[in-house]
C-alpha cells in the first residue's frame, strides 16, 4: 500500500512539473500540430420542457468548432446530474475519471481536494493563462483593490484550488403567492409574517371559493435550507454580528445561527395546521413540487427570486393554461426583529466554481479553455446566440427571445456552458430591459418587481476564504443529517420539536459539526 501512494505521489508531482514547465504535447497543447484532446464537465437537466443533449446540441457543436480553431483544442462534454452534481463529482474524484476541467457548487469539497493533493493550485497560472478571465472578473466588490478572481483563495496559505464565476446579480430569493387567491378572498398582500401565516390558514379552509377540491397553502422541497431562506433570515436576531453568523454555519448548514431553531419550530407549527404540503419530505428536487404548483392548487412558495418565470421550468406559463388568470406575485412579508425583510444578496463571486483534478491528462489545455470561455466574443454569443432565434434588437439593444429546438438554452443564460460568469453582460442603462426581455410571456415590470423585491434589504453572507480542514472528512455526513433534521423538525409531532431537536443538534454537534465551528472561531477574519 505504501508502494502504491509512494508511485501515486510520484506520478502526480511529475504532471504537476509538467504543467508548470508546459512539457509534453498532451500537457501543453499547442496551437499547432495535434489538437489537445480534453473533457469539460456539463450540468445534464433532462430533456423536459424541450431541453436539449446537453452534450450533442447546437451549441456544443459551435463550441467545438470554435475553440478548436482558436485554441486547438478538442472538446468532449461530459454530463454530470445538476441535482445530484455534488455526490456525482465526489464520486468521481475518488476514482480519479473526473473530467479535465470541472465545477461544483462546494468550495468546501474543492479545497479539501486540493489539501489532499487531488487538484491543481490555479494560483501561478492566473497571470500566465487565465488573462481574459482576470480581466473579465475585474474588482471584487467586497474585497477592494483585490480581482474577483482571486475572491476564493486561502488566506493563510495563498493557494487558489477553485475559481468563483461572476455573479451579475444582486437578487436571491422571493416568496410567490397566488394574486388571484387573494382577490377571490379579499385578502391584501400579507406585508408580516403574522399576516402570512393568516393567509395560509385562510387558504386552507377556503377550497370551494378557491375553486379547487383541496389546497396546499404552501410548498417546498426536502432541501429546507434553500427552500425557505428568507423565513431562516427572518427570525435571525437583526443585530447577529458577521462573525457569530460565519462561525456558526457549518458547511453553508446554518442550524447553529441563532433564530434557526425558532424558524423551524414556525414551519413545524405550519405543517401540524396543514398549512405544508405534507408530501414534501419525497420532493428531492424541482420537478415534482413544480408540477403540483402548475397543477393549480398551491397558494405560495419560496425560492429562486424568477422561479415562476424561468423558460425551463415554465411554471406562471402552464399555470395560466391549467387555470385561466391564476397568477403568482412575488410578495415580502417575513420581518426580523426590526421591522426589516431581510434577504439574501447575491455577491459577486457565485456559487459555481471551477477546478482542474490533478488526474487532468490536460490540464494546461483545461486552463487554455477556462481562459476562452472568458472572452467578450465567445461568452456573449453563448448568452445571446443568433439574432431572429436567440435576440432581437431593439434600438440597438439585444433583447432575448425564447429559442426552441437545437438552440434552447438549456439553463439560464447558458451558465452551464459560460462557467466563468452567470449573468447577462450588458451596459448598465440596459440592464433592467434585457432582463425583463429575459422571461418571454411576462410581463416586464412584473419581472423587475420581482428583481426589487429580492434585492430589498438583501445582503451578502459574510464570507471568509479560509481552509477548514476538520470539515474535509464530515462534510457530507453533516449536510445529510441536517437535511434529515430539518425533514424530521418540520414533521415533528404535537410537544416533541424540543425533544427532536436536543436529540438531533447534539448529534450533529457530536457528527463533526462541533469540531468545525471551533476551528472557525480561530480562523475568523
Amino acid at each position: 500500500m505504501k508502494r502504491f501512494f509512494s508511485i501515486l505521489i510520484a506520478a502526480l508531482s511529475a504532471a504537476t512539473a509538467a504543467f508548470a514547465s508546459g512539457e509534453g504535447q498532451q500537457s501543453s497543447g499547442s496551437r499547432s500540430g495535434a489538437p489537445a484532446a480534453i473533457t469539460v464537465e456539463v450540468f445534464d437537466r433532462g430533456t423536459d420542457g424541450g431541453k436539449t443533449d446537453p452534450t450533442n446540441n447546437a451549441w456544443t457543436q459551435w463550441i467545438k468548432a470554435k475553440v478548436l480553431k482558436d485554441e486547438n483544442i478538442q472538446v468532449t462534454f461530459v454530463p454530470v446530474n445538476r441535482w445530484n452534481e455534488e455526490q456525482d463529482i465526489v464520486t468521481r474524484m475518488a476514482a480519479q475519471n473526473a473530467p479535465d476541467l470541472c465545477y461544483t457548487y462546494s468550495m468546501d469539497n474543492v479545497r479539501n481536494w486540493g489539501l489532499q493533493g487531488g487538484v491543481y493550485d490555479l494560483a501561478p497560472y492566473v497571470d500566465t493563462h487565465l488573462q481574459d478571465m482576470k480581466e473579465m472578473m475585474g474588482e471584487d466588490p467586497a474585497i477592494p483593490g483585490q480581482n474577483l478572481i482571486w475572491h476564493s483563495k486561502d488566506v493563510d496559505t495563498g493557494a487558489l484550488y477553485g475559481i468563483s464565476n461572476k455573479y451579475m446579480y444582486t437578487a436571491s430569493h422571493n416568496t410567490f403567492i397566488r394574486k388571484d387567491w387573494l382577490d377571490k378572498l379579499g385578502l391584501p398582500e400579507p406585508k408580516t409574517t403574522q399576516e402570512f401565516y393568516n393567509t395560509m390558514v385562510a387558504f386552507k379552509n377556503n377550497a370551494a371559493k378557491l375553486g379547487v377540491d383541496r389546497v396546499i397553502p404552501f410548498i417546498m422541497s426536502a432541501d429546507v435550507r434553500w427552500q425557505v431562506y428568507n423565513i431562516f433570515l427572518s427570525f435571525m436576531p437583526a443585530n447577529l454580528s458577521p462573525r457569530e453568523r460565519w462561525v456558526n454555519t457549518v458547511a453553508e448548514r446554518q442550524l447553529m445561527v441563532p433564530g434557526v431553531k425558532e424558524a423551524l419550530a414556525f414551519l413545524n407549527k405550519m405543517y401540524i395546521e396543514g398549512l405544508i404540503d405534507p408530501d414534501f419530505p419525497l420532493y428531492n428536487d424541482d420537478t415534482a413540487p413544480s408540477n403540483v404548483i402548475k397543477s393549480g392548487i398551491v397558494g405560495a412558495f419560496q425560492h429562486n427570486w424568477d422561479q415562476p418565470y424561468r423558460q425551463n421550468l415554465q411554471i406562471q406559463a402552464e399555470l395560466e393554461k391549467n387555470i385561466p388568470g391564476a397568477k403568482f406575485i412575488p410578495i415580502d412579508p417575513f420581518t426580523n426583529s426590526a421591522g426589516l425583510t431581510p434577504k439574501r444578496g447575491s455577491p459577486a463571486a457565485g456559487g459555481l466554481i471551477f477546478f482542474i483534478p490533478k488526474a487532468s491528462k490536460n490540464p494546461e489545455a483545461a486552463l487554455r479553455y477556462a481562459n476562452w470561455i472568458s472572452r467578450y466574443e465567445n461568452y456573449h454569443f453563448l448568452q445571446f446566440g443568433n439574432e431572429g432565434i436567440n435576440h432581437t434588437k431593439v434600438n440597438g439593444v439585444e433583447i432575448p427571445l425564447a429559442a426552441t429546438g437545437q438552440w434552447i438554452q438549456n439553463s439560464g443564460v447558458n451558465v452551464d456552458y459560460t462557467m466563468s460568469i452567470n449573468g447577462y453582460v450588458t451596459p448598465s442603462r440596459t440592464f433592467g430591459q434585457v432582463l425583463s426581455a429575459s422571461y418571454p410571456g411576462i410581463p416586464p415590470d412584473e419581472v423587475t418587481a420581482a428583481y426589487r423585491i429580492s434585492s430589498l434589504n438583501a445582503k451578502v453572507e459574510p464570507y471568509v476564504s479560509a481552509t477548514i480542514l476538520s470539515l474535509a472528512s464530515v462534510r457530507q455526513v453533516l449536510v445529510d443529517k441536517e437535511k434529515t433534521l430539518c425533514v424530521t423538525l418540520i414533521c415533528a409531532k404535537p410537544g416533541e420539536f424540543d425533544r427532536v431537536w436536543d436529540a438531533g443538534i447534539k448529534d450533529w454537534l457530536g457528527s463533526g459539526a462541533q469540531a468545525v465551528i471551533d476551528e472557525q472561531k480561530a480562523k475568523y477574519r
